[in-house]
Order: C-alpha cells, then structure tokens, then sequence
C-alpha cells in the first residue's frame, strides 16, 4: 500500500462522495421492541470498511 504522507488512503469515503451515495441507501427499518437485536453499524463505515478490504484484498 503506497500512501504518502498527507494523503488519505484510497479507502476512506469522502464528504462529496458520500453526500452523492447516501442518498442511494435504503431507509433502516425501525428496531423492534421485544427483540431489537444489535444496534446497527454506521453505513459510512461499513463502506469504508468494504473498501478497505477489496483495496488490501483481504480473504
């Protein structure tokens, strides 16, 4: 992985990148009272995480 010094890796989603694919995403359905499950993750971070992993070509 070659990133300089100052420069933001290629995983990281941009403020006008994600003011364009926000947008895009399904509406979160509301939590359930009895069995609300796990509290869901922040959409923006899951991405960058997904980038990350096809950057670094994780398995």
């Amino acid at each position: 992985m070659n990133v300089r010094r100052g420069e933001q890796p290629p995983w990281i989603v941009s403020d006008e990148l994600w003011a364009e694919i926000e947008p895009l995403l399904p509406p979160r359905p509301p939590r359930r009272h009895r069995f609300p499950g796990r509290e869901p993750l922040d959409d923006r971070r899951v991405l960058c995480g997904i980038l990350f992993v096809l950057h670094t070509a994780m398995p």
